[in-house]
């Protein structure tokens, strides 16, 4: 932004608050917030962005991302998940070590993050993997990847399947106050299984997980993190049973925290139909009551923190058949708009709850300062038109894969701005 900038006229979202604060926010030319107050009156140096009925919210912040690369660049690539992450409102997001070959060492963290800088307008943070190529025999080189800047450690796709080996990386990970993220299942409650195992999926002919078998790994997770008093967080949480875990083990004092998806609310198993592969993920979705408890426990605060789990396929792999797709759908782009369109906008979640779970959280828990719109502060916000409307489309989207169940739907909402310090990463504001 060459010039001072002034977005007049919109309605500010803060953790603080349920209410939308109207003020106006003047940004100048280094990208800081100049003034944030009533009635500003426009100067000749200021261009006026009119923001009127328009929300401006802290840019989010994604802590649960897949980028594929290395390895797969058919499927995503740093610059453009980073493009996808800039439509969906997000300032920063965090990736995930299950690449070809993982990111296992301080070596790889360093070449992602090059990658990043290079590729990236937006910061692009990467998680190290907990074993040795994700493979769950030996640690990885946990130090040398805090050195070099990872900001967690994860075999996420996988648990790491021995309770010894667990333990010993929660020992290592306490020694650098690193959090270890942790993806539950019990493989071999899982293996051969598509969907939530239950009436639905005995209907549709499709073999079931157990939920069981997420929750018998989060409680043994917990228990070890209770034991060594590491900071842990279980990664998408799909069932109430799970999240009374999380519950019942915070309560007993363990340093831990969950997410929960944005699919795992919307969508329940009950939305299978038609063998839509856009809808296998892992952990599945479960019953309707899962999802209804799960919003209960975002609400409430016991679970911490929103997050996608944005994991992109090829078109090919997703059209094969629904016990040999792969697992998992893509998030960034379609995340603050479905949330909008289902939940902000009937009132079952407030501006000030997306703020709390999916800007402010995700950032404290991987170390990350927080942002808000606020005088002095560097511009970090995301413009969102409550009266507009998003086509998903092939022709639209960012992201190199297209595996959403919101693909050629319209949903309430739009992001139409994203401004980070000095720069206006997307400007589709109209009068």
């Amino acid at each position: 932004m060459s010039s001072r900038v002034l977005f007049k006229g919109g309605r500010i979202a803060s953790a603080e608050q349920s209410s939308l604060a109207e003020l106006d926010v003047l940004v100048n030319a280094e990208g800081r917030i100049e003034a944030l107050q009533s009635a500003i009156t426009p100067a000749d140096d200021m261009e006026v962005i009119d923001c009127q009925d328009k929300v401006l919210l802290p840019g989010l912040f994604d802590m649960h991302v897949h980028l594929r690369e290395p390895g797969r660049e058919d499927e995503e690539t740093i610059e453009s998940g980073a493009r996808a992450a800039i439509q969906g409102g997000f300032t920063g997001i965090v990736a995930m070590p299950n690449t070809t070959p993982p990111i296992d060492s301080g070596g790889m963290v360093r070449f992602v993050h090059t990658l990043a800088r290079e590729q990236s307008p937006i910061p692009i943070f990467t998680a190290g993997c907990i074993t040795q190529g994700r493979a769950g025999k030996q640690l990885a080189e946990i130090a040398d990847m805090h050195q070099q800047g990872a900001v967690m450690i994860t075999d996420d796709g996988d648990p790491v399947a021995d309770p010894y080996l667990f333990r010993r990386a929660l020992e290592y990970a306490r020694h650098f106050d690193l959090v270890v993220a942790c993806h539950c299942e019990v493989p071999e409650l899982s293996r051969g299984g598509a969907m939530n195992e239950g009436a639905r999926s005995y209907q549709l002919g499709i073999p079931g997980i157990p939920a069981c078998s997420e929750e018998i790994s989060i409680a043994r997770d917990l228990r070890l993190a209770l034991d060594t008093g590491t900071r842990i967080h279980i990664q998408h949480v799909s069932t109430a049973r799970g999240m009374e875990l999380v519950r019942r083990f915070k309560e007993d004092g363990a340093q831990v925290t969950c997410e929960v998806t944005p699919h795992h609310l919307l969508f329940s198993e009950e939305d299978i139909r038609d063998y839509d592969t856009h809808l296998k993920m892992n952990p599945p979705l479960r019953t309707p009551q899962d999802a209804e408890a799960l919003l209960e426990g975002l609400k409430s605060g016991l679970i911490d923190a929103l997050a996608t789990d944005h994991a992109p396929h090829t078109e090919f792999e997703k059209n094969l058949d629904f016990a040999h797709a792969p697992f998992g759908i893509t998030g960034l782009e379609t995340a603050l708009v479905s949330l909008y369109d289902r939940l902000i906008k009937p009132g079952q979640l407030g501006w000030d709850l997306i703020v709390q779970r999916f800007a402010d959280t995700p950032r404290r828990l991987v170390g990350q300062e927080r942002v808000s719109i606020a005088e002095g502060a560097q511009a970090n916000l995301v413009v969102f038109d409550p009266e507009g409307q998003t086509h998903f489309s092939r022709e639209g989207m960012q992201s190199k894969s297209m595996n959403t169940p919101w693909l050629d739907q319209a949903l309430s909402g739009a992001v139409v701005g994203v401004v980070l310090g000095p720069n206006r990463l997307m400007d589709r504001i109209t009068a």
